[in-house]
């Protein structure tokens, strides 16, 4: 329930409600807001659409020109190898003539074909517009090749291309590769490709009498105008080409000089791609530039251009659904009031549960009620199966190490990795005798009671309790989550478990119970942690020397004289890193089962602060090892 103050009084409103009421609220924001900015909404999804029309167009159109240039300059690339190694070249006129012939044929977009030698003699093959192939032997340069404007080449230079060539048959593109034999420079081989085959290309890209697509050069000229014989603003300039864009004779190129960038174009914008708005002849237009380089010696522009009409006419188009969108918005309140509050009654039994869940307290849970509604019906089955996967889980996962894995995120923490740890074994001294004389049920009854009072030590700690061995428990703790003080938390827990253990011990004697005798063994050092096991039987586990010193140095302490109640024997290794403690007294060095070499061994007091002239229940251990 959320909940709200009125002076004295908390007003406590319901979830459904305030989810009916948000719902409803929202729509009916929404509905302003859209009526409010309806016309403003509509200007910008325009300008949006258009955005992606200008840049696919553009990209369109560059893509095909970048086509075209790449098939002559790969004409050149592939013919290079047979100049260079000798098979193509002056001294087999005929045979290179055949072979540039042949090149032509397969290769539309290639015009002329030029082998030059560094003597100025040439050879070559042209093709009229007609298609008929003419051969080049003259020295006057054929079309498409003005031989004061090739670039200049030299043994490494890689295709290049050089400034647009006008001939009396045409405009002209040209690349030249460097022809090369001894590593000497021995000509260049140059392709051309005349302008016009790319009259196909800017035509297909026009849309229509309101569209327009030209190519203007690196100096300015228009080259390529795909409504050169009839203008959007009248009349031709056909017979201008090419020539300056501001004197060519068409209106809007020449406004450009007054041209104003558009700023709803940003993301045609950040692609290069400049739009600016121009009058011209008393009518608006939307032009669209961009660079396109590579194909002469200085970068082309690219553009279109269309009336901006049409940008009126999408927004007519666009207002004319506002007036449907204001009917489905108010519909739309009244339904998502309902809705609210018919979702927002599961939900707010769901947030409770889970809450539950999550601290693990899964005895309080309720299960979920069933629902009309599908997916809420799903939710709670699965809801309710999970809690009882959860439960079933918990029986066997210790809720402290199942709460240190959900919050570490169980996948890495449960890796199998090797840590540093402090490992505490514990065992009941003569159970086996004690449980003689006692029915399964009261056996298990003592265990559970025993094990209640080791598990709540170890987690008031912070320790990890990795399972039960018969009537003794394996402990831990550096795992999951690290602690630098995983040696004086084991120990902290061993006392804690001798003085739970004497509260108990002094209750059952009152009641004529019998008690409970515990050897304790603690021992730190490097073992492995984690998941250990195969397919579907895990175990979160320790594993390793460490483990079994522990379990040693419990089974160690049968040597101590008399019968104390609690019994703690700890290695050297985890008394060194015991800052500050007293209470402990060395016993010697003991020959541990199972492992070389000796251990120093300790005894730990299990009540330091035991009144001063109490006995202890502990007897000091006498036996060591020679």
């Amino acid at each position: 329930m959320a909940e709200r103050k009125r002076g004295d009084r908390r007003i406590k409103l319901p979830l459904t409600s305030i989810v009916g009421l948000g719902f409803g609220a929202f729509v009916a924001l929404a509905i302003g807001l859209v009526l409010g900015l309806s016309v403003s909404a509509n200007f910008s999804n325009t300008f949006s659409l258009l955005n992606d029309k200008t840049i696919l167009s553009t990209n369109a159109l560059e893509a095909q020109l970048r086509t075209h240039f790449a098939s002559v300059q790969n004409a050149v690339i592939g013919l290079k190898p047979y100049f260079d190694d000798g098979t193509l070249g002056l001294d087999d006129r005929e045979r290179t003539f055949e072979d540039l012939s042949i090149a032509l044929k397969s290769n539309s977009d290639v015009t002329t074909l030029v082998m030059t030698s560094s003597d100025g003699r040439r050879i070559g093959i042209y093709r009229a517009p007609n298609g008929k192939l003419w051969r080049i032997e003259a020295d006057v340069p054929p079309p498409g090749m003005n031989t004061t404007k090739l670039p200049s080449l030299n043994p490494t230079s890689a295709p290049t291309w050089g400034p647009l060539v006008e001939h009396e048959v045409g405009l002209f593109a040209n690349v030249s590769v460097p022809l090369v034999r001894d590593d000497k420079l021995i000509g260049t081989l140059t392709a051309a490709t005349s302008m016009k085959d790319l009259t196909h290309i800017v035509r297909a890209q026009d849309e229509g009498f309101t569209n327009t697509i030209f190519i203007i050069d690196g100096s300015g000229r228009v080259i390529m105008h795909s409504d050169a014989s009839e203008l959007q603003t009248g009349g031709s300039i056909k017979e201008n080409l090419p020539d300056a864009w501001h004197n060519i004779g068409d209106p809007v190129l020449a406004a450009m000089v007054d041209e104003q960038p558009i700023d709803e174009f940003q993301k045609a914008a950040d692609l290069g791609i400049e739009v600016s708005f121009v009058e011209a002849n008393d009518d608006e237009y939307i032009i669209m530039k961009a660079a396109l380089d590579g194909f002469s010696d200085q970068p082309w522009t690219i553009g279109q251009y269309y009336q901006s009409a049409t940008v009126s006419r999408e927004v007519r188009r666009l207002a004319g659904s506002m007036f449907v969108g204001f009917g489905a918005l108010v519909i739309s309140v009244l339904i998502a009031f309902w809705l609210g509050r018919r979702v927002a009654r599961p939900l707010r039994n769901l947030a409770v549960q889970s809450e539950r869940v999550g601290s693990l307290s899964l005895n309080d849970v309720e299960p979920m009620p069933r629902s009309r509604v599908a997916e809420i019906d799903q939710v709670a089955l699965a809801f309710n199966s999970m809690v009882e996967g959860l439960k079933a889980m918990n029986t066997y996962v210790p809720r402290s190490l199942f709460i240190k894995l959900m919050r570490l995120g169980g996948g890495q923490a449960a890796e199998a990795r090797e840590a540093d740890l402090t490992i505490l074994f514990t065992d009941i001294v003569g159970f086996t005798a004690l449980s003689e004389h006692m029915s399964a049920e009261e056996t298990a009854g003592l265990l559970n009671d025993h094990f209640a009072i080791l598990v709540e030590a170890v987690e008031a700690e912070g320790g990890t309790v990795d399972k039960f061995l018969g009537d003794g428990m394996l402990a831990f703790w550096g795992a999951p989550d690290e602690r630098p003080d995983h040696a004086e938390a084991a120990v902290r827990t061993a006392r804690r478990i001798a003085a739970a253990l004497h509260e108990s011990n002094v209750n059952a004697r009152a009641d004529g119970r019998p008690v409970m005798f515990t050897r304790i063994g603690i021992h730190s050092g490097p073992a492995v942690v984690g998941n250990v096991g195969a397919l579907d039987r895990w175990n979160y586990t320790v594993v390793g020397d460490t483990v079994n010193a522990a379990e040693r140095l419990q089974t160690l302490g049968k040597e101590v004289e008399g019968e104390p109640e609690v019994t703690i024997l700890a290695s050297a290794d985890t008394v060194s890193r015991l800052p500050g403690e007293e209470h402990k007294r060395p016993v010697g060095a003991h020959h541990l089962r199972g492992r070389s070499g000796l251990m120093e061994v300790y005894w730990i007091d299990p009540h330091p602060l035991a009144p001063t002239g109490e006995t202890s229940p502990q007897e000091l251990p006498v036996s060591a090892a020679e």
